[in-house]
Parts: C-alpha cells; structure tokens; sequence
C-alpha cells in the first residue's frame, strides 16, 4: 500500500492503464482505511484519507485532461464541436453573429448600394480664425 502523497508531475508520463490501475489501488486503500477508521483506529488515520482523497482527485484529474486533449485533436477540422469542447464565453456571446455572418449583404442591398451609392460633397472647410473674426467685425 501506497502511503505517500501522489505527485502530478509523476502522472503526465503514464498511460491510460496505468492510471486506472493506480486509481484502484488508490480506492481499496481508502476504503480500507474508512473501516478501519470506523472500528476505531488512531486519528493519524484521517490525514492518511485526506491525502488519499486527494491523490485521487490528482489521478482523475490526469485521466480527464488527458481525455480531453484527446478528444480535441479528434474534432480538430470537424464541422462541429461537442458542446463541452466549446469555449464558454458567455450567453449574449454564444448568440452574436459571426464575423462572415455580419458581413453579408442581401442582393436587394448590393443592388441599393451600387445604383444609389454614398454621396461624395466637397465642402471648403475654413479656418476657425477666419470665422470668429468675421463674426467680430
């Protein structure tokens, strides 16, 4: 049994059965020490869960990003994304159009636009000086 605290970095390197092996191995030793706990062990038994508790949370950890990374080269040049793949963003966000969608333009406006086009005037813009003198005098 496995009573040090297990280690992140040592996690990345292994693969999927490994973890899954430790993870078990990780579970019977807690639910041992629970029993024990419970027909009236010493407290030093309650650190021991509480490091237990979070190695197994490290190795479901490992297992999980793993997954995900996974799953993202996967459904890298896919049309469509699992929803827990998406970014999160936020409601008003997800609902925006997007930038090609902005863009485009009905044939009745590009009609508009080409027959009735912006108006370009030529005004003569004179100095601020000019103007506040003339105002004077």
């Amino acid at each position: 049994m496995s009573t040090t605290k297990v280690k992140a970095g040592q996690l990345w390197g292994k693969n999927k059965d490994d973890l899954k092996k430790q993870l078990v191995d990780l579970k019977t030793e807690l639910a041992q020490l629970r029993t024990q706990k419970v027909a009236g062990g010493a407290n030093s038994k309650l650190t021991k869960i509480h490091d237990l508790r979070k190695s197994i949370a490290r190795v479901l950890t490992v297992i999980n990003a793993t997954q995900r990374s996974q799953l993202r080269i996967l459904y890298k040049n896919k049309k469509y994304l699992p929803l827990d793949l998406r970014p999160k963003k936020t409601r008003a966000m997800r609902r925006r159009l997007t930038k090609h969608e902005a863009t485009l333009v009905s044939e009745k406006q590009k009609k508009r636009q080409m027959h009735f086009p912006q108006r370009k005037y030529a005004v003569k813009v004179r100095s601020a000086f000019l103007s506040s003198s003339r105002e004077l005098g």
